[in-house]
């Protein structure tokens, strides 16, 4: 063997010799050169001295001038020669090339190095000299020439690459290589031959950490997938192929699988126990995933907890990971400072742990998930927020009905929608055979939900199938009186209760009248019998606001609510300066419930809202009025306020437009006009001043979150009336005073409160009057755009930065 290497140093020495001596010399010494590697056994038989001949050979090929290089036969030396010094010398010439060497030329060798499987030798020919301890700078430098080669061969040809150097099609190719490197070590342990996979490792790593993990796991994964099903040597090939991978790799590389595996026992089959071996993995599984990100699907969490309960050793984290996801479910500062997206992501992690749990083990943690429950549901039921506040009630359900089998479990009453039956279906295990790969969220809830009809056809029909009592055996227990013919009351009319046609007669039967139907028919007369008698109703119109602020349900009366409401707006847009008075000092004065003062705000607003339109406007559109406003979030009327902005933007929108025009809007004088600083600033006076009851900085913020969005209308409906200027700055430093409240409901209001300010306040007097306070706020809205953990919230930052910028626009425009 010594002897044929030395053959080969000597052809090599003569064939760079002799590329200076025309073509045909040229190719008679490559010929040599053909012949002397043969000889000594092909390209994997050559050691590192060799090896490094060889690349110096190919650089003096590739430095050569084009009529010394024989036409076609330069090309398979590179493509014959060992693949790591051909590779290396290409890249050189590529990102040097001569006038004899073009790029272009480069490029298709390196196309035809590709295609002829050249990338697959050499990670096979790397892994074997790993198993001879081989030079790790020289494997660096080859693993950043394969992963990196599209970004070089890109940067030469500046884009104008062929198509397999395109990454979706290069890593895919790449997979390929590696798939057919692991045959080989897998045909050489089971020859008894001994060879290395970190190479491999190393290449996976670095090419997920690239961003490349679907194109390379999409080969990759079918392929394990299918191998490892029944073959225990290649399911240790796949283990150490993720063992090997560096840590600073290893999260890539575990979300891929994660992602691409499509079901829980294959995650199992490719990783083996890798959390348990691999500190790094074991963080990312059960801490990076499922507490620090929140964006991956469900399948992802499905996949990854599954994979941990397939395990007696995994069972353990397991465990642990659902005591560290209650703990943050159960923590009050995480349900108010994360957003909802990322609770949701918790409470599914939670359900889908619980529903791996065995009885052995809840039986042994059962006080722990007590606690844990208890914890939380009062955190999330302390919320603002309805969709918080139903995924509490949710998981606390699962949790109750887990741990107690037997006996009684929690039922809370909440609206049953497609969210609401997903989360309840992650308690119900995925046989594995049903798991599709790549399935999306939304076609796994349809396949869920496709199975509710038939449990529920069942249960019908089981109703349906219970025996039904024979007509005799029925007949026999009739009475004898049941064979009387009962009187024709088919013409009758019911009495009704004449309602009272006096305001002090109303007053008087809602205080003491045990007359049911008198009190029914008055409550149903009284708004309109307000609004026909303005006169009578201002003598006693702060009589009739106490009246009706503590007025309760006797009887079961069909919208007593809206009722009871539309009556004390109608009293207030009767009388407004006195019973707004009294009724914005009731908000702060003691003994009344939090839902009285939301009704205070509430009436507040809706009278607003009527005593700001014209006359006309409302005599047309009474009847389509909506009776009811209600400024819980979530619902509605929370969004009421944005319609009205939206619609106030539109109004200002000017348009030029050759069609017929448009009928003249209804005008008249704005009758908030004068009494909006009545509803307001009582209402902002008092906000820290803590009562015996009632403290809206603390547990309150409920109440705190209906105060501010109701200023926010208040402060919109203003828009032209004296006193905006005044309500404007001292609504500024009401939102400075709470700028930095942890409920995210309050801060969406506060929020909309600069959005009225900016659309309500003359653009001139902002600069002039409030010209640091702006500036103090356009800095915070920056940060709340930036880091606000609520979506909606950082929306409505930017779009106050938004009316800012057009407001300066437009000043600049205005001439001097």
């Amino acid at each position: 063997m010594s002897s044929a290497m030395a053959g080969l140093e000597r052809a090599l020495r003569e064939a760079a010799a002799g590329l200076g001596r025309g073509a045909e010399g040229a190719a008679a010494a490559l010929g040599a050169v053909r012949a002397a590697v043969a000889a000594a056994g092909g390209p994997a038989a050559l050691g590192e001295r060799e090896r490094a001949l060889f690349g110096a050979f190919l650089r003096s090929v590739a430095r050569a001038p084009s009529a010394a290089r024989p036409e076609g036969g330069w090309r398979s030396c590179f493509l014959e020669a060992p693949p790591g010094p051909a590779l290396c010398v290409l890249l050189e010439a590529l990102g040097s090339p001569g006038p004899s060497f073009p790029p272009r030329e480069v490029v298709e060798v390196l196309e035809q190095f590709l295609q002829e499987g050249r990338i697959s030798a050499l990670l096979w020919e790397v892994c074997q000299q790993q198993a001879q301890a081989a030079s790790p700078e020289l494997q660096e430098a080859l693993l950043n020439k394969i992963v990196c080669l599209p970004d070089h061969v890109s940067n030469k040809l500046q884009g104008k690459n062929p198509p397999v150097f395109f990454p979706q099609n290069y890593f895919p190719l790449l997979g390929g290589a590696i798939i057919q490197v692991l045959q080989k070590i897998s045909d050489s342990l089971r020859g008894g031959s001994d060879c290395s996979i970190s190479f491999v490792s190393h290449v996976l790593g670095k090419a997920c950490v690239h961003g490349r993990q679907k194109e390379i796991l999409s080969v990759l994964v079918p392929r394990l997938t299918d191998l490892t099903q029944s073959d225990c040597i290649w399911q240790r090939i796949c283990w150490r192929l993720v063992e090997c991978v560096p840590d600073r790799w290893m999260e890539a590389v575990v979300l891929g699988f994660v992602q691409r595996a499509p079901g829980a026992d294959v995650l199992s089959r490719l990783l083996g126990n890798l959390v348990v071996k691999n500190k790094k993995a074991q963080f990312v599984v059960t801490q990076k995933l499922l507490l620090l990100q929140y964006g991956h699907t469900t399948a992802v969490l499905q996949n990854l907890l599954g994979y941990l309960s397939l395990d007696s050793l995994r069972r353990a984290l397991l465990i642990k990971v659902l005591q560290e996801l209650l703990e943050t479910w159960g923590s009050s500062s995480a349900v108010k400072h994360s957003p909802p997206e990322q609770q949701q992501y918790i409470s599914k992690a939670i359900l889908i742990c619980l529903s791996h749990l065995k009885e052995p083990e809840i039986e042994s943690c059962r006080q722990e998930l007590l606690a844990s429950m208890m914890e939380g549901v009062k955190c999330h039921l302390d919320s603002n927020l309805p969709q918080i506040r139903r995924l509490g009630m949710i998981v606390a359900e699962s949790i109750s009905a887990k741990i107690n089998t037997d006996g009684p479990v929690l039922k809370f009453q909440y609206e049953e929608d497609d969210e609401a039956r997903e989360l309840k279906s992650l308690l119900v295990q995925t046989p594995p055979f049903c798991v599709v790969p790549n399935l999306p969220d939304d076609d796994r809830n349809e396949k869920a939900d496709a199975a509710l009809p038939l449990v529920l056809e069942s249960k019908n029909k089981s109703h349906a199938a219970a025996p039904v009592m024979p007509d005799e055996e029925s007949d026999a227990e009739l009475d004898s009186d049941d064979d009387l013919i009962p009187y024709d009351m088919s013409e009758d009319k019911e009495l009704k209760t004449k309602a009272p046609v006096y305001i002090r007669d109303c007053i008087e039967v809602l205080t003491g009248s045990e007359d049911v139907d008198k009190w029914e028919a008055t409550v149903k007369a009284l708004e309109s019998l307000v609004r026909k008698n303005p006169a009578a109703t201002r003598e006693v119109s702060v009589e009739l606001a106490k009246i009706l602020l503590h007025l309760e349900e006797k009887t079961c009366i069909e919208g007593f609510v809206e009722l009871r409401q539309r009556a004390q707006v109608a009293v207030l847009t009767t009388d407004p300066i006195p019973v707004a008075k009294y009724l914005t000092s009731q908000f702060y004065s003691l003994n009344y419930s939090l839902r009285q003062r939301m009704d205070i705000l509430d009436v507040l607003v809706l009278a607003a809202q009527e005593l700001s339109c014209p006359k006309s406007w409302k005599t047309k559109h009474s009847a389509a009025q909506k009776p009811c406003t209600q400024l819980l979030p979530g619902s509605d009327g929370s969004k009421d306020w944005r319609r009205i902005v939206d619609e106030r933007i539109k109004s200002k929108t000017r348009r030029f437009a050759t069609g017929p025009s448009q009928a003249e809007l209804a005008s008249g004088p704005n009758e908030f006009n004068s009494v909006a600083g009545h509803f307001f600033f009582p209402l902002i006076q008092h906000f820290d001043r803590p009562l015996t009851t009632f403290d809206l900085l603390g547990e309150d913020h409920l109440v705190l979150g209906r105060l501010v969005h109701t200023l926010a209308i208040l402060m919109y409906l203003a828009v032209h009336t004296v006193a905006v200027a005044a309500m404007g700055k001292a609504l500024l430093e009401f939102v400075w005073a709470l700028r930095f409240h942890t409920d995210s409901y309050v801060r969406q209001g506060l929020l909309s409160c600069v959005s009225s300010m900016l659309i309500s306040v003359p653009a001139e007097q902002l600069l002039e009057d409030m010209t640091e306070e702006l500036l103090e706020t356009q800095s915070w809205l920056g940060d709340v755009v930036e880091k606000d953990p609520d979506g909606d919230c950082r929306r409505l930052a930017l779009q106050n930065l938004l009316l800012m910028e057009n407001l300066k626009k437009k000043l600049r425009t205005v001439p001097s």
